[in-house]
């Protein structure tokens, strides 16, 4: 089957996925904690954990993709389908929740499925791609979640302002109507663009599929263990932001319409991150460039510090801008480069894995901080994880540079080195 660009059918339908799985199920949380606490009660440290229980979940489902997709390697398209069309029902069914053991469950599946959703719908849409603007194509599907987060951020007067205790629910209920059509409309396009599967004894195996060494390769510190330890505390950080910021600027009394606008605002310079991100990696596929996304976006966060809405505003914007959706697109374009065909998706899940856990644990800590010193102290402690990922990449474009020149003849090795 031909390779397409980055513009096409499948990217398009795999980028409106996104509002769902990034901007509507995960993001879209923190917006909602004010009202979900006036709706069915708690504290934010409380309601942050159920904000962990959806990363559990998220973990559990990373983890368990790469077997399944090891003994089922020809169901890939069949298993993207119904993940999809029940990560819908279940955004869905979540608009229902009535008290903190529904709505965790709730949590717990969205996170479930959402992991699925993720390394499936990137790997299909990728394959469609010509290589050598993956990096592009990615930035596409992955602006999918500012858009998510733009549109939650312009409905937050309905959903926040303390005149529509239910705005919470109807939104969830639209997010999952949204989902299903989305998910029908993705398997439309990929269902055209399939070929009848023919068995062939030339193709890859099942078992084969276990030869490639993967855990050896992305946690070898002279091969990609920088950029897993990037996406960990990747995840850490920008968690904790997203689930504390709505409640930090909802304390200081900010009307929900500039709150709304502000969310909104992360949403509208994702939209230019996605395309810039990736064209930058397709150029610079290197983890310098990775750091340097995250150094202006760990510059951002620390604008919570000042206690000024206008730099708190203007952090959260660049945040949007660099650092949102630059490091997963930057991630899943380098990988694809760097790993066997065969052995993408599986490495791809192993990597979510990690940015999973780093969201399992941020919530928590992230609550810790909001209950013992307040929710400014808790937003402003993302930046220290931001910090340390966008050193692990730097380390990890350093390796990279190492290898590079290792392969170099000996001359010129010898020229660079004295540079």
């Amino acid at each position: 089957m031909s390779t397409k660009s980055a513009f096409n059918g499948i990217t398009l339908w795999a980028s409106l996925l996104f509002v769902v799985i990034l901007g509507f199920s995960r993001l879209s949380y923190g917006l909602f904690l004010p009202g979900i606490q006036r709706g069915i009660g708690g504290s934010y440290g409380q309601l942050g954990i159920l904000g962990t229980v959806n990363f559990i979940g998220y973990l559990a489902g990373t983890l368990c993709l790469s077997p399944l997709l090891s003994r089922f390697p020809d169901r890939k398209h069949v298993m993207n389908r119904v993940t999809c069309f029940l990560l819908g029902l279940a955004i869905l069914g979540s608009a229902f929740s009535h008290d903190f053991a529904q709505l965790g469950w709730w949590r717990f599946v969205i996170g479930l499925l959402s992991a699925f959703a993720t390394v499936l719908v990137l790997s299909i849409a990728m394959d469609a791609v010509r290589p050598a603007e993956r990096g592009a194509a990615s930035g596409l599907i992955w602006l999918g979640g500012s858009a998510g987060i733009l549109v939650t951020g312009l409905f937050a007067p309905g959903i926040i302002d303390p005149s529509h205790l239910q705005g919470w629910r109807y939104a969830w209920a639209a997010m999952g109507i949204f989902g299903i059509i989305a998910a029908f409309g993705f398997e439309l396009v990929t269902q055209k663009r399939r070929a009848p599967e023919i068995p062939s004894s030339e193709g890859p195996k099942p078992e084969d599929q276990g030869s490639v060494p993967v855990y050896r390769l992305l946690f070898n510190p002279r091969k990609l263990l920088f950029l897993m330890g990037s996406y960990f505390f990747f995840g850490w950080g920008y968690i904790i932001y997203f689930t504390y910021l709505i409640p930090y600027l909802v304390s200081k009394g900010i009307p929900s319409l500039y709150t709304g606008l502000i969310w909104s605002g992360i949403g509208c310079a994702g939209l230019f991150n996605g395309w810039i991100g990736g064209k930058a990696i397709d150029r610079w596929p290197s983890g310098y460039t990775l750091a340097l996304g995250l150094a202006f976006g760990t510059i951002g966060v620390s604008g919570v510090i000042t206690g000024s809405m206008f730099f708190t505003a203007l952090g959260a914007v660049a945040v949007g801008l660099v650092s949102f959706i630059t490091p997963p697109l930057m991630i899943t374009a380098l990988l694809r480069r760097h790993v066997p065909q065969r052995a993408y998706t599986a490495c791809l899940s192993i990597a979510t894995a990690c940015f999973a856990f780093g969201q399992m644990i941020g919530p928590i800590v992230g609550g810790i901080g909001v209950e013992r010193y307040g929710l400014q102290f808790g937003v402003a402690s993302s930046a220290i994880f931001m910090a340390i990922a966008a050193a692990l990449a730097g380390m990890y474009g350093r390796q990279q540079r190492k290898v590079v020149i290792h392969e170099l003849p000996l001359y010129s090795r010898e020229k660079i080195e004295r540079l």
